[in-house]
């Protein structure tokens, strides 16, 4: 490499230090990083009006990211706490067109797009309605709170033709993208097992979010907040917390499990996994919650066509005192290929076509007359090339600053415009969000989940 070479190759490494600062790549060595770029993008012409339902962490990080994309305006909010109404004349204008009943949102003809960021009970409910009101819709994951209604959306989107997004972004990240062609060619040879943790140990990461001092019946519609679960009376924590109950959202396997389940189905082709068994406790935050904060479950994946049998074990621990920490490795007979966020690398270990001998081994045990013996026909059967194997190491990220939340909004409103398919439709996000739904059934049954990828029921 030359000096002019060398150096504009390390100002593009220096350029990605804040990506890879803390990330799993950190302490590896940046000259043999291969920088991922995003795909060139044109800017639109025409413009696409987005409302969002459900204006809470995810709502106003979504509607941040969406309007990074040229040609995307933000027209209106829906959602039961006035102060996140209030919060969003302040952040986008006055102008915008506030609510807290969504069908009064989604009636309006000038918007064209829908984001559905609200506690997962209602994610089916607000996107077939909006659908059927001829909004396009990017539903955060996980898609549904119950299998049946997973169906409902995707018979739906099918009726309707309208363009749905799940919002499990990872897979519209380059990172990922690149990721699924070096396992397509086969460069960690045939897979057998899957495994992946995301631990936490803080409060926050533990959904024991914030409670607004206003909170009250009155600033907060919680009647409607219930739809048809049991009917309790007014509690901020169920309202502002309910990741934290099974009424209202999905638990670990919701929130995270779901994440790790669509990289995984994206990277290998897999529609789904035929059984699922969970195990779990309810350790350090016993706060009321009917959640448990560990949950370990093991996947069974079925050979098909795409790929071969293999196993998968998924965790996540909100009582780590090690601090947490995460990783995703795909290890195959010939590699490991470890995902980080937007940055993964592989690790080659190719057996070679000889034994060896030697170290903890028969050999040591032979008289000086066998082991000579032994070495002269080992030699004659295996040539010095069958004695190598293939031991390397290659890294790959994104530049520093890049956003795939930004790139899976790309996709969502170029499916919009052009048509092109979303890279996360219904269909894809049942068969993400059933296999999560099934870890609950079987930590609350303490029982395997047996399931039909195919026809996503449960057998």
């Amino acid at each position: 490499m030359s000096n002019n070479s060398r150096r504009k190759f390390l100002r593009q490494l220096g350029s990605t230090a804040a990506l890879l600062g803390a990330g799993p790549l950190a302490s590896m060595g940046r000259e043999h990083i291969h920088i991922l770029q995003p795909e060139k993008r044109i800017s639109a012409n025409d413009k696409i009006r987005l409302a969002c339902v459900g204006m809470g962490i995810m709502g106003f990080g979504d509607v941040d990211t969406a309007l990074k994309v040229p040609g995307v305006e933000f027209v209106g909010a829906a959602d039961l706490y006035d102060g996140h109404l209030q919060k969003v004349k302040e952040v986008y204008g006055s102008n915008v067109f506030t609510t807290r009943d969504y069908r009064e949102l989604l009636d309006r003809k000038d918007i064209d797009a829908v984001i559905v960021a609200t506690p997962d009970h209602w994610h089916d409910t607000i996107s077939i309605y909006a659908m059927e009101k001829g909004k396009a819709v990017y539903c955060e994951k996980p898609m549904v709170q119950q299998i049946a209604e997973g169906h409902q959306v995707i018979a739906t989107q099918k009726r309707t033709g309208k363009v749905f997004q799940v919002g499990s972004q990872r897979v519209s990240s380059v990172a990922m993208v690149e990721a699924r062609k070096r396992y397509q060619a086969g460069e960690i040879g045939q897979l057998n097992v899957v495994e992946a943790c995301y631990d936490r140990h803080d409060a926050l990461g533990a959904w024991q979010y914030s409670i607004p001092p206003d909170a009250s019946p009155k600033t907060v519609d919680f009647d409607t907040f219930l739809k048809d679960t049991a009917k309790v009376p007014f509690d901020p924590v169920r309202f502002f917390r309910w990741r934290n109950y099974q009424a209202y959202g999905t638990g670990i396997p919701g929130d995270l499990f779901v994440h790790l389940i669509t990289g995984l189905h994206y990277i290998t082709g897999s529609i789904g996994p035929s059984r699922v068994f969970a195990s779990g406790n309810l350790v350090q935050w016993k706060d009321g919650r009917d959640v448990p904060d560990v949950v370990i479950a093991i996947f069974d994946y079925p050979e098909t066509k795409v790929h071969p049998a293999f196993q998968t074990t998924l965790r996540v621990n909100f009582a780590d005192g090690g601090g947490g920490g995460q990783y995703t490795r795909f290890i195959g007979t010939e590699g490991v290929l470890e995902m980080g966020w937007n940055d993964f690398k592989i690790k080659k270990h190719k057996l070679p076509e000889a034994p060896g001998y030697g170290g903890w081994d028969t050999y040591n045990t032979f008289t000086k007359a066998q082991q000579e013996a032994y070495v002269q026909q080992y030699n004659t059967k295996y040539p010095e090339a069958m004695r190598k194997g293939d031991r390397s190491e290659s890294k790959y990220a994104a530049p520093a600053g890049y956003d795939d939340r930004q790139d899976h909004f790309v996709n969502f409103f170029e499916a919009m415009r052009t048509g092109k398919a979303v890279v996360e439709d219904a269909t894809f996000g049942l068969r993400a969000a059933g296999p999560a739904l099934l870890t609950n059934e079987s930590y609350f049954k303490k029982q395997p989940i047996h399931w039909n990828p195919e026809s996503m029921q449960i057998v």
